[in-house]
């Protein structure tokens, strides 16, 4: 029997634990499943998204692995308690809800949508070109970047993807490093950004970056709002450089009623909805995992605590 300790919002409980119970069960694990515990040294693996930012990890001495209910693991990697190995969510329902956001919002950029919308006169000059004559650049291309990356290319769009280090036998064209940056941001009508917050790209979405950019451009970013400054993306779009950004995740949120970014036209705010973990599958990967990491297989999706993804 292990213990298997599931710590996030009181909400989630009722949703995830018959599910999990029968996934555990499918896996032919004797789970002991608990939602509170007295007893921390006794807990073998922990299910987190933790509710608060300051819990002590240090308490679950005997514990083997923490497996994470979210994509991005950098919340996670502040709190300085953490010393077990830590698993990321990689969930095919959540890869799917990206694709869905992304591809929805490259479209509504690719066909003028918004400016249609707003324009009370008849605008026969903004009819698109096909897919094929605009190029997407993803700017991050791990496992939620490369589907959606590949989403597009398979819609019939010309896609390019950056990353620190070069992908090797990509389906896409891919790019690295600062001149790589550059190229791709210079021959990209629509950005999306789908990297991890780390010190080595915060702010990525600067000054310089949104001069390199493409006249007209516009940006997507689903990924961590602490890769945009700002500041920069709103000077771009006021000057005419960009045409547009739809935002979804920013450095504070719920996202204050007085930021400029409500105000500025040019912009779509959206409430951090671009990809929810979802339950059935999620639970999937979760006790697929556990289940892995019991049978001596190792577990996957395990987060280097250096490169902070």
């Amino acid at each position: 029997m292990i213990n298997v300790l599931f710590s996030a919002r009181d909400a989630l409980w009722p949703q995830y634990q018959p599910v999990l119970a029968a996934e555990f069960a499918k896996q032919e694990l004797e789970v002991n499943l608990l939602r509170e515990t007295d007893a921390p040294e006794t807990i073998d693996y922990l299910i987190y998204a933790p509710a608060r930012d300051d819990d002590d990890l240090g308490v679950f001495t005997n514990l083997k692995l923490i497996q994470s209910l979210w994509a991005g693991p950098d919340k996670l990697l502040r709190n300085t308690t953490l010393t077990q190995p830590l698993a990321r969510m990689v969930d095919p329902g959540m890869t799917q809800g990206m694709i869905d956001y992304v591809m929805g919002h490259i479209l509504r950029h690719h066909l003028h949508t918004d400016t249609f919308a707003q324009a009370g006169e008849w605008l026969t000059d903004l009819a698109p070109p096909l897919p094929s004559e605009r190029t997407v650049a993803f700017l991050g291309i791990g496992e939620l970047g490369m589907a959606c990356a590949v989403a597009a290319r398979d819609y019939g769009f010309n896609v390019v993807g950056w990353s620190r280090t070069l992908k090797e036998n990509a389906p896409i064209a891919c790019f690295a490093g600062d001149d790589g940056f550059r190229a791709v941001l210079g021959q990209a009508d629509i950005v999306v950004t789908l990297l991890p917050a780390t010190p080595a790209t915060e702010n990525l979405i600067g000054v310089e970056a949104v001069a390199a950019m493409k006249d007209g451009a516009a940006l997507i970013n689903p990924g961590r709002g602490e890769l945009v400054d700002d500041e920069a993306l709103l000077a771009g779009l006021r000057s005419g450089k960009l045409s547009g950004a739809t935002l979804d995740v920013f450095r504070e949120e719920p996202l204050p009623l007085d930021h400029p970014y409500w105000a500025e036209p040019s912009v779509l705010v959206t409430p951090h909805i671009a990809s929810e973990t979802r339950v059935a599958t999620a639970s999937a990967v979760v006790a697929a995992n556990i289940a892995r990491d019991v049978r001596g297989e190792g577990a996957l999706y395990l987060v280097d605590p250096a490169l902070r993804y």
